[in-house]
């Protein structure tokens, strides 16, 4: 049998495993997909990935599969609803972020056709392929993440420092940062 090289990281457990194989660094296109990625990472701030990938049925079941649309109406008792909520991250703050993200993406879509079409516009829709041959040597952000953290902030975004943007354009697939040795950095580059 054949070794399969992947990232370090994902060799933690079973959910890492899946998400690296399947999804991380894989490029998405579509709004509702990329809402919820943007949702997760701001979730995940602080936490471990793994915690949020435990959680993440949990998630999508409270915030109507994020669905923008319907995310961007929720009112003050659905707000309390979530804050009390045990199986999510119970953060008022991330919460409340999420719902006035939703607002501020729905604004975007208006202004650009789809989301997609903004956040890819600032490669060119292009994906940015690093080469890093070991995972110490991904940084936690960089220009391009601060470029477009200030200009979500600037349209009204919350909870969106270039930390998180930068694990989230890794995420959808902007940013290739699986190692050169591994399997999936062949298949997307």
């Amino acid at each position: 049998m054949q070794k399969i090289n992947r990232c370090k990281w994902a060799k933690k457990n079973s959910s890492l495993l899946k998400y690296h194989d399947k999804e991380w660094g894989t490029p998405v296109f579509n709004d509702q997909k990329i809402f919820e990625a943007l949702s997760l990472e701001i979730f995940q701030a602080g936490l471990s990935w793994e915690i949020i990938l435990n959680k993440r049925n949990e998630f999508r079941h409270a915030f109507d599969n994020f669905n923008y649309n319907l995310v961007s109406k929720y009112d003050e008792s659905k707000l309390i609803s979530l804050y009390n909520n045990k199986k999510i991250i119970r953060n008022k703050l991330k919460i409340r972020s999420i719902r006035n993200n939703a607002i501020s993406f729905i604004e975007i879509r208006k202004e650009f056709k789809s989301f997609n079409k903004y956040i890819w516009s600032f490669t060119e829709n292009q994906v940015i392929v690093n080469n890093y041959k070991n995972y110490k040597e991904i940084p936690v952000t960089s220009n391009l993440a601060i470029k477009i953290s200030y200009d979500l902030k600037k349209r009204g975004f919350k909870f969106i420092g270039n930390i998180i943007v930068y694990s989230f354009i890794q995420a959808i697939g902007i940013i290739n940062d699986h190692t050169t040795d591994c399997f999936r950095y062949k298949d997307l580059s």
